[in-house]
């Protein structure tokens, strides 16, 4: 099981040396790869009225595509993982290039998570629909990986159409692993059919290994084999202790998780070095 890192998207700050500090303490570390969150604007909650999303306008987020290129120039062998972009209010074939860009300047080291996203006002501010974004995505997840191992793409479906074009460069990893967000249970079923893996964003308890169990069983129903889809799970740092962390970790193994991350995020951390000392703590837990 593959550890890694949340990038603390929304307590790093903006400066750049602090961002290549902890990128590069967690590569030291031994971690294997870092996600990061994704939005593109935040909304004034005074302005919206009955607003309950979990962010808003003063919540710092780096734009993940530009932030992996700054990071692929000092890291060696991190993965960088989108966790997750979303890819409903997002061209695609933008998407493509961007993701093509990214993995070709780090050797291959790309993981794309996507997702359908819950903020309708970022939605509405980069003109595109809210309401038909989850049946639009399992178009985008084909638009992308047909642009990812095609020199030229002919395609023509009910929201794209490419005629006889492609990118230049092609990513290194032709397709670049596409893996999905969310929890809903069109998403659930998502998963098992059309994707590489899984963020699931829930506790590794009986309801999640039921869960767990279920996309598997879409995924047999697919004809796909459920053991080649990739499961992420997530540790929240300020919500246990040392031992816990332990027993958490195990109890996502035992689940079949090929991934795990920890979060430091919210946990009280006041500065770029808390979080690396964070880091540094989860990873000798587990490592003992």
């Amino acid at each position: 099981m593959q550890l890694g890192v949340v990038f603390p998207q929304t307590e790093i700050g903006p400066n750049p040396a602090a961002i290549r500090d902890y990128i590069q303490a967690a590569e030291d570390l031994g971690y294997a790869h870092t996600l990061v969150f994704d939005h593109v604007l935040g909304a004034d909650a005074r302005r919206h009225s009955g607003w309950n999303g979990p962010y808003s306008h003063t919540d710092m987020f780096h734009e993940p595509f530009v932030l992996f290129g700054y990071l692929a120039a000092f890291t060696r062998r991190l993965e960088l993982v989108t966790g997750v972009i979303i890819l409903g209010q997002r061209q695609t074939a933008l998407v493509a290039k961007q993701a093509a860009e990214v993995d070709v300047l780090t050797g291959g080291r790309l993981r794309l998570g996507v997702g359908i996203g819950w903020n309708h006002v970022e939605y509405e501010a980069l003109g595109t629909n809210f309401h038909d974004r989850g049946r639009r995505s399992e178009e985008q997840l084909a638009v992308l990986r047909a642009l990812w191992t095609q020199e030229v793409v002919d395609f023509k479906g009910r929201w794209h159409q490419i005629t006889q074009a492609g990118l230049n460069p092609l990513p290194v990893q032709r397709p670049i692993p596409l893996w999905l967000g969310g929890r809903a249970e069109a998403v659930i079923k998502r998963v098992g059919r059309l994707a590489d893996g899984w963020f699931p964003q829930f506790p590794p308890d009986q309801a999640g290994e039921d869960t767990l169990n279920r996309m598997r069983r879409y995924a047999q129903e697919a004809g796909r084999d459920p053991a080649a889809i990739g499961i992420e799970g997530r540790i929240n740092f300020g919500a246990g202790t040392p031992d816990t962390w332990a027993q958490e970790a195990e109890a996502w193994q035992k689940l079949g998780a090929t991934h795990l991350s920890v979060n430091t995020m919210r946990a009280g951390l006041r500065s770029p070095d808390e979080h690396i000392k964070a880091i540094r703590q989860f990873k000798e837990t587990l490592s003992k």
